[in-house]
């Protein structure tokens, strides 16, 4: 019996805090299955097809990468229990970056306890360098022409480039 993994997200952009908890945290199970959430309360840069696109061209590489697992990226809608269950996942792996990310995970997973207790949420903190980072201050700091790379891969830097200059031309 394998162990399945579901880490789910609005990933808008993956960050390198996102990919530092994907590549740990695929270490952990046989397959991690990276939900690409649909988000009401957010406005999102990046359209689906586009974060999809992005997380599957992150995780190509990590393939080769001794202990990692199976990964696969696909879109998901609704409860993330909901979620897991469809994908058999017995694992929820979340990513933490401070204590107000913690109190809002610890609600979170009481709920998500109750409504599934058989899928154990796991948290991994974000590595020391990358704690500070968050998609919307990423977006923020591309918006206004700061400098972006150092909290994003490179392949979604190139992106942000792209989409940047595709909504001043708009």
């Amino acid at each position: 019996m394998s162990r399945i993994g579901v880490y789910p997200g609005t990933f808008d952009p993956p960050t390198l805090g996102h990919f530092d908890i994907i590549r740990r945290g695929a270490k952990l199970v046989d397959r991690l299955v990276i939900g690409i959430g649909i988000n009401s309360g957010k406005s999102p840069m990046f359209d689906f097809d586009e974060r999809l696109e992005m997380m599957g061209e992150l995780v190509a590489g990590l393939a080769g990468e001794p202990g990692v697992g199976e990964i696969a990226v696909v879109p998901f809608k609704g409860l993330v229990v909901d979620f897991a269950r469809a994908h058999g996942a017995s694992v929820l792996l979340r990513g933490l970056r401070s204590g107000t990310d913690f109190d809002y995970e610890f609600q979170m997973t009481g709920m998500n306890a109750t409504m599934a207790p058989e899928v154990e949420t796991v948290f991994l903190m974000a590595d020391l360098a990358h704690q500070a980072i968050a998609s919307s201050l990423v977006k923020d700091v591309a918006r206004l022409g700061g400098s972006y790379g150092a909290f994003v891969p490179a392949v979604v830097a190139e992106r942000l480039r792209l989409k940047l200059e595709s909504l001043k031309s708009a």
